[in-house]
């Protein structure tokens, strides 16, 4: 919901309002689709809202093999100020997911995981799962032979990282939270990426928002600088940085230089006002405005 300009304890007529689909992973897949790849979307989908998630994916031409759950998929509304250039999120609480519905989701990856070629883990792992459960995808990955990413923070990713994961890409607040500490500087987030690296992560990657992002491979250090945009709506600019990313070093470019289309992929996104939604061709025009400086 787009306002022109929002008052507190007031009422509020939208000048722009847009339905869509969305969500991490689903972003992932919509922006992977986009750039050229064939993604498959996967997860837990309940009630009227999970089929119409379905629905969209399929008429967008993005295959899916979702579980189905009684808990009805939540809703998330994105509140646009453009008045103040503020981006708020008002975020439905997902309901907890029986663990026998865990297993199946597990039986799906297990399906797919043969025949992809990178696995990417996004977001909370849901109520009532186990809390290795990134750790048990990053492992069936690593053991096929796909790249494994781990989209992350807290437990869920510490417990990954056991399985030496291909890559990790948290942002800035979610690494200070995995760590345990505020990092206020540069330094203290460098110091930060070499302990995940030292815990098991073969690549990392710390996103700040329109700030410059880290990356770490293991021996070489890079600072991305992201194009100067005007956002629309930077929601779901994480998401696509990691499809982007993941899309490059498939294609065989090195940490930093998949970080320059990760880069582009997350500024394009900010360019449109719904999440995952982006131009291929704002990314081709933007990955020639990112700056890559090794450290």
């Amino acid at each position: 919901m787009v306002f022109r300009k929002l008052t507190v304890n007031a009422v509020n007529r939208a000048s722009m309002t847009l339905d869509g689909v969305a969500g991490k992973s689903i972003n992932v897949a919509k922006v992977l689709k986009a750039l050229g790849e064939h993604p498959v979307a996967t997860g837990f989908l309940g009630g009227d809202r999970g089929e119409h998630l379905r629905s969209v994916m399929t008429a967008k031409g993005i295959e899916s093999d979702f579980v189905m759950v009684p808990a009805r998929t939540r809703q998330c509304i994105t509140v646009i100020d453009e008045s103040a250039g503020t981006h708020t999120e008002l975020v439905e609480e997902s309901r907890p997911v029986d663990p026998a519905d865990f297993e199946k989701f597990m039986a799906v990856v297990r399906r797919h995981i043969a025949s992809c070629r990178a696995v990417v883990m996004s977001g909370t792992i849901a109520s009532g799962g186990p809390a290795n459960f990134y750790f048990d995808c990053t492992r069936m990955a690593e053991a096929a032979g796909a790249f494994s990413v781990v989209d992350a923070q807290g437990t869920a990713l510490t417990e990954a990282l056991k399985a030496k994961p291909g890559l990790v890409k948290p942002n800035r607040a979610e690494l200070a939270a995995t760590v345990g500490r505020q990092l206020m500087e540069d330094a203290d987030v460098i110091r930060a990426t070499g302990e995940l690296s030292e815990r098991g992560a073969q690549r990392v990657v710390v996103t700040s928002g329109k700030e410059p992002s880290l990356a770490f491979d293991g021996r070489n250090f890079w600072r991305i600088i992201a194009p100067r945009i005007q956002a629309m709506n930077p929601i779901g600019s994480g998401d696509a940085f990691a499809a982007g990313l993941v899309s490059r070093l498939l294609r065989g470019d090195d940490l930093g230089e998949a970080c320059r289309w990760g880069s582009a992929a997350g500024a394009a996104n900010a360019l449109t006002p719904m999440p995952g939604e982006l131009d291929p061709r704002d990314v081709d025009r933007l990955a020639r405005e990112v700056e890559i400086l090794k450290i």
